[in-house]
């Protein structure tokens, strides 16, 4: 079946038709395949036991790679091909341990290093001292911090309901911190992870050295570490903290961008992308971010192939490589879609994790909001029902412009932030419904997108 949305301009701007009734059979049967003979969670599972972590870069990120084209081939797509990425390769190394040491003897405490620090060149130990700011740092200064490890205790603020809203205002520390601590002598740098979960679970991330400034040794630690860490620091200032990394840099490699397609019958020139990215962190197995946010979008095209739907518009899985890492596979992406001249009418992202579906993000014109609020007729049966200006995925934000609309899956995330970046972010944590309520609704947007178009202004 297929359903042809009129778009009408009017003077006060883009005013959509009503609801055609055959939207609700298509969303009945976009949700009654992906419900009952979803593949999304079995692939989700050989993605993470399969194959497990992917930093880019690594032998692990090319079998991703592989597979990821291996798994579209497999559900006979129009074209499956692979765009080349020049991604970073750091390895963290065999050897990753951190201990405090008091009047009592030494405690061992878990640590991870941060996604791009210096090895530490043996044992690194010196005397701990605790800021919660850069403020503090500086007020602090030269004298107090040369030649010592700084703690970065900066906890996520538990008072946001939105939960990616506490860890923007927490990621500082771990994105500019080893930097700001050198360049009042620190020797090494860790830092509180960026969890509101409680427990010994520490979570990596990016951190970024500026030009410049001394490269030292960073790491985070768990969220029940810190804490006790902070109580011990009051109780006896003269503690020592000790770290071993092993961490390496080394030159630049190839990987690649893994892209599938459905081409669209009247419009094969203009593309509606969806996607998220296939790296993932060294540790856990990638499963929430963004193993999830890849299954889903090899379902939406395997779903509305299923359900014998002829899109419109041709119809782009792109698995990005190198998001955690410099978002490589988004920034060439955009860059080569740039020199092709390609119509990009629109683009989805997944990388909250797997949870419960709540709606959408967007990132585009007053007119394309008005669009997405006019769809929440044919979401509301299925409990999709936040619709709301915002951030949609780094992987598909080079691609905006002034035509694109750019829109992003909102899930539940109360919960993402304890797996994220963890040994914790594992398939056993991933709840097969609301996965695959995600990729149907992620489908029945493409859906709505390709039947209607979507007003560019």
């Amino acid at each position: 079946m297929k359903i042809i949305l009129t778009l009408i301009l009017v003077s006060t701007g883009y005013a959509p038709m009503a609801q055609s009734p055959g939207d609700s059979v298509m969303f009945h049967s976009i949700y009654t395949e992906t419900l009952g003979n979803g593949e999304c969670y079995d692939r989700l599972r050989e993605l993470c036991k399969g194959v497990g972590n992917r930093l880019a870069g690594s032998p692990q990120a090319d079998s991703a790679i592989a597979w990821g084209k291996r798994t579209l081939e497999a559900y006979d797509f129009d074209r499956v091909f692979l765009m080349p990425v020049e991604v970073p390769r750091w390895v963290r190394g065999t050897t990753e341990k951190g201990w405090v040491t008091s009047s009592t003897g030494k405690s061992e405490m878990p640590i991870a290093a941060l996604g791009g620090s210096v090895g530490s060149n043996g044992i690194l130990k010196a005397s701990l001292i605790e800021v919660k700011s850069f403020a503090e740092l500086e007020s602090l200064g030269i004298d107090k911090i040369k030649g010592k490890i700084v703690f970065f205790n900066k906890a996520m603020d538990p008072l946001l309901i939105n939960t990616g809203s506490a860890y923007g205002g927490a990621n500082d520390v771990r994105s500019k911190g080893p930097s700001e601590a050198a360049k009042y002598g620190a020797v090494g740098c860790i830092i509180r992870s960026l969890t509101l979960a409680e427990d010994r679970f520490p979570h990596t991330g990016a951190t970024r050295y500026e030009e410049g400034v001394v490269k030292i040794p960073a790491a985070a630690l768990s969220s029940v570490d810190s804490r006790a860490l902070s109580q011990l620091l009051k109780v006896e200032p003269e503690i020592t903290f000790s770290l071993q990394l092993d961490c390496q840099d080394f030159p630049r490699v190839i990987q690649y961008n893994v892209v599938g397609e459905l081409f669209g019958s009247e419009f094969p020139d203009q593309y509606i992308a969806v996607g998220g990215h296939l790296d993932s962190w060294d540790i856990g197995e990638g499963a929430h971010d963004d193993g999830c946010g890849i299954v889903q979008s090899i379902e939406v095209l395997r779903t509305l192939r299923a359900i014998g739907y002829a899109p419109r518009h041709t119809l782009r899985c792109v698995l990005f490589i190198n998001e955690e890492f410099g978002n490589d596979g988004g920034e060439t992406y955009a860059r080569i879609v740039a020199e092709k001249g390609e119509t990009h009418i629109a683009a989805i992202e997944s990388d909250g994790g797997g949870f419960t579906p709540r709606g959408f993000s967007m990132q585009g014109s007053d007119v394309q909001f008005d669009w997405l609020k006019n769809q929440s007729s044919s979401f509301e049966p299925y409990n999709i029902h936040q619709f709301r200006r915002g951030w949609s995925g780094l992987d598909i934000s080079p691609l905006k412009n002034d035509r694109i609309a750019l829109f992003g899956l909102l899930v539940d995330n109360q919960r993402y932030f304890d797996y994220h970046h963890s040994n914790n972010d594992v398939f056993e944590q991933v709840n097969r419904r609301e996965l695959e309520l995600g990729a149907a609704a992620m489908a029945s947007l493409v859906y709505l997108l390709d039947q209607s178009g979507i007003p560019a202004e």
